[in-house]
């Protein structure tokens, strides 16, 4: 034998293990099979270095780069045997000229991958033994010292683990398992089986275990959270059960038990059907009991908070549309709800929903059709308007002087009419009488229709006209009557008439507008070049005849006093309007941005922008030719500062008439007392700010929309518990840069948020700050691992901190932990939170939490 055979000889044996026979088990033959000699195709096989064959003992060894194909099965490896007379490959790794073993073989069947030490296949019975070997499952790594392959679908495992660590040669933590049974793409089923972190046994065992490695949703048990609440007792929470009821829908049903009674229950659910719709909907109550019955402390009520969300994709039918926005319930959900993912959301003072459906008639002319249902409420008052339903009418317009598709020029040519029909079904109530009979009584029904016909034309080519009138119906179902003083009662009587009623009213106007520019320019030389300035004025006149025929009048008491009323009054629309109005409207619109002058990039020569310096700064008022009084003049504005990373609000009201000593206003002009032109009443101004160090691009930190709150993090934030999610989004063009930054500690990613707040009011000589308040959240990585965040904020009128709370997170590889704190206030509270990111062990984690005290009121 030659010293390359000996060598070649020598790797293979130091390897491989031949003891194991691959011949099928006594007494499983089949007489109806093939025979095992039988081959269904060719062996093909080839080696880099070379190839040595063996007629006396029927063998082939191939060195170097091998590759044995045989079907749908591939073998790689550094060194492999064939045995043509058993119908087997034996494969291994070589050493390199250091020494160390490389080139570990590659076993691929299909779509199963295996990468072990070494192999012992048969290529006509498919069975193998395979030594120190692993294979993936989704996010599941498998790994065994011994894996016997039986059939395409069966592998028996010795000395086995589970983990979803990246790095499998050192996992920071695994489940060992002594002997298994795996079924590839569906399950692996163990004897006695127990966690590892960092190669150290720990107590988590059991007896058994079932591994589901499906690639699709399948249904099963929810593992619940165990703990402790300071005023409800040991818990368990969010356990259940998880139902994939088909493709296109599944439903979880979770629960939380409290030993002192207290309990919860949620419905969630996820629907999505490609190229149609896609939504989800999610039902929470809870059942809530403080302290124990016989005490005087003892309460128990129940909340709970149902939302729903709708959209449909605009390809399924482009001339209907349905969507769906709800987040309704007990308006103190957020602030009694324990579970975790409300604490950011307990600051809301409203909730809405809205659920609409449009259709579009499209044949000439079109007509719009849309049912809207909508609710309000505010969670301080416990206040709810609800529109249940909302209808909308409209016709395109139709311009009767002139043909279909012709151009429109002058006065009559121009002239169009509509129609439009607006219907509303309205509920004012509150949380206690939320869809009792009370609510349902209290209904106000009604509908409007609207014919507007208006024209417009030019005049010296720059100034722009137009004529408008209106003719108005309503009908309402309820109206009311008043019966004249009643001596022996001492009262006037008001009955509710049901039944149908209509009214007439009409109204008309004319506008004149125009743009002007104007352009200050400072020469090409200047830092800044030219300001431009659009102005937009505009003056209307509108008339509304007094309907003073809807009115009649009773006896309001016993000396005969007369008061006038319309059966109209209170209906959904209000009264037609007694009072005459005529009046003239002004406003001014104004646009403020620059041309700047700035240094090329990798050049000498200069190129100008734009920079936008007010992106509105508007003025309106009125001037009443009946009562012969100016309205308060109303400024707003706004702009985008710091390439639009500040964005600034502001407003304000000037009143021109002066008030006496009772703060009650007087038919004289302010300037005539004494005083200035104007009467500084109102004002109020917003900034918010958002940065980072990713060029000051808004980082996404969080996002509590989901269970009812805000975008940003600026009330704070849930816990993340979902672990599949990582502990931030990046931009991908930042991923590569901070992939070598991993260990560089200078460079840390941070962002802010800033929203500031200020009002003032002063109608009554009593000038005061309404509102002064700042908001502040931050982020910074101080590794590529570790996160730290705070939300906080500070009341300047109240001299107080608002709601703050401080956060940790810290990816631990297979691992993430957070923990979040809110050190004072009704808040006051902390959760920490550990456990493993995958879906399949999420169940593996340890939760502990202090609840915010109850407050009582």
């Amino acid at each position: 034998m030659s010293s390359k055979e000996e060598s070649i000889k020598k790797d293979t044996l130091s390897h491989l293990s031949l003891k194991d026979s691959l011949a099928p088990p006594v007494g499983k033959e089949d007489s109806l099979r093939k025979s095992p000699s039988m081959l269904t195709d060719i062996v093909r096989y080839h080696a880099k270095d070379c190839v040595i064959i063996n007629r006396p003992k029927k063998e082939i060894t191939l060195y170097d780069q091998t590759q044995i194909t045989y079907t749908d099965t591939d073998l790689k490896a550094g060194i492999s045997v064939i045995n043509y007379e058993k119908r087997e490959a034996y494969a291994g790794r070589i050493k390199d000229s250091l020494g160390e073993l490389t080139q570990a073989p590659v076993f691929k069947q299909g779509e199963q991958l295996i990468e072990p030490d070494s192999i012992r296949f048969n290529y006509v019975t498919k069975r193998a033994v395979i030594r120190n070997a692993y294979t993936t499952q989704d996010e599941n790594k498998i790994r065994a010292q011994v894996i016997k392959k039986e059939n395409d679908s069966t592998y028996f495992l010795k000395e086995g683990m589970v983990t979803t660590a990246e790095d499998l040669s050192d996992p920071d933590y695994y489940i060992r398992l002594r002997k298994a049974k795996f079924v590839p793409k569906k399950k692996i089923v163990a004897g006695f089986s127990n966690m590892y972190i960092s190669d150290v046994p720990t107590p988590i065992a059991l007896p058994f275990a079932y591994y589901p490695m499906t690639d699709s949703r399948t249904s099963g048990l929810l593992f619940p959270t165990f703990g402790e609440v300071n005023d409800r007792g040991y818990y368990l929470q969010n356990g259940g059960y998880y139902f994939v009821i088909s493709d296109y829908l599944d439903l979880s049903l979770t629960g939380d038990y409290y030993t002192n009674g207290s309990y919860g229950i949620r419905a969630a659910s996820t629907y999505r059907k490609r190229y149609k719709y896609s939504g989800s909907f999610n039902l929470r109550y809870e059942n809530l009991i403080h302290s124990q019955r016989g005490f005087p402390d003892y309460s128990r009520n129940s909340i709970y908070n149902i939302q729903w969300s709708h959209s449909q994709d605009s390809k399924s039918s482009p001339l209907s549309s349905f969507s769906a926005s709800v987040n309704l319930g007990s308006s103190t959900y957020y602030r009694n709800s324990y579970n975790q993912q409300n604490s950011a959301n307990f600051l809301n003072n409203t909730l809405s929903s809205s659920i609409s459906y449009s259709r579009t008639f499209p044949s000439y002319p079109s007509v719009n059709l849309s049912l809207t249902a909508s609710h309000s409420q505010n969670t301080n008052t416990q206040s709810i308007q609800m529109t249940l339903p909302a209808m909308r009418v409209s016709m395109e317009r139709i311009y009767p002087f002139v043909k279909q598709g012709m151009p429109k020029k002058g006065l009559i040519q121009n002239i169009n009419f509509n129609y439009s029909l607006q219907g509303d079904n309205r509920y004012n109530t509150t949380d206690k009488e939320f869809f009792s009979s009370q609510m349902f009584a209290k209904a106000q029904t009604g509908f409007r229709h609207s014919i507007p016909i208006s024209t417009n034309f030019k005049v010296l080519k720059f100034i722009s006209f137009s004529l408008n009138t209106s003719l108005n119906e309503t009908w309402q179902f309820k109206t009311v009557k008043y019966h004249n003083y009643n001596d022996i009662t001492g009262k006037v009587a008001k009955d509710t008439i049901n039944g149908f009623a209509r009214y007439h009213t009409y109204n008309f106007g004319v506008g004149m507008g125009t743009t002007i520019y104007g352009t200050f320019d400072f020469g090409k030389d200047k830092k800044i070049q030219a300001i431009r300035h659009v102005m937009r004025p505009s003056v209307s006149y509108g008339y509304t005849p007094s309907f003073d025929n809807y009115y009649t009048y009773y006896v309001a008491d016993a000396f005969g006093t007369k008061r006038d009323y319309s059966r109209f009054e209170g209906g959904l629309y209000g009264a037609p309007g007694r009072n005459e109005s005529s009046s003239m409207s002004f406003s001014l619109s104004n646009t403020f941005e620059a041309k700047v002058r700035t240094a090329a990039k990798d050049s000498l020569e200069t190129e100008s922008k734009k920079v936008m310096l007010l992106n509105s700064l508007n003025f309106s008022s009125s001037y009443d030719l009946v009562r012969k009084q100016f309205s308060p003049l109303n400024m707003t504005g706004g702009t985008q500062l710091f390439d639009n990373k500040l964005g600034v609000n502001f407003g304000a009201t000037f009143n021109p008439y002066a008030i006496d000593a009772n703060g009650v206003q007087m038919d004289k002009f302010n300037i005539n007392n004494g005083g200035s032109l104007f009467r500084l009443t109102n004002a109020n101004m917003t900034l918010n700010y958002a940065f980072s160090s990713r060029n000051f691009k808004k980082g996404k930190n969080t996002d509590n929309t989901q269970s009812g709150g805000r975008a940003d993090d600026l009330f704070g934030s849930a816990m993340n518990t979902d672990l599949s999610k990582p502990m931030k989004e990046d931009d991908p063009e930042d991923k590569e840069k901070e992939e070598k930054q991993r260990h560089y500690y200078a460079s840390m990613p941070w962002d802010i948020t800033l929203a500031y707040s200020l009002s003032y009011s002063n109608t009554n000589r009593n000038p005061m700050i309404s509102t002064n308040s700042l908001m502040v959240s931050g982020n910074v990585d101080l590794t590529p691992k570790w996160r730290v965040g705070a939300s906080s904020g500070y009341d300047f009128k109240d001299k107080g901190v608002t709601y703050t709370q401080i956060r940790f997170e810290r990816d631990l590889n297979s691992f993430r932990m957070s923990f979040s704190f809110t050190p004072f206030g009704d808040r006051n509270s902390w959760y920490f939170f550990i456990g493993i990111k995958a879906s399949m062990l999420s169940d593996l984690k340890w939760e502990k939490n202090k609840s915010p005290d109850r407050v009582l009121q």
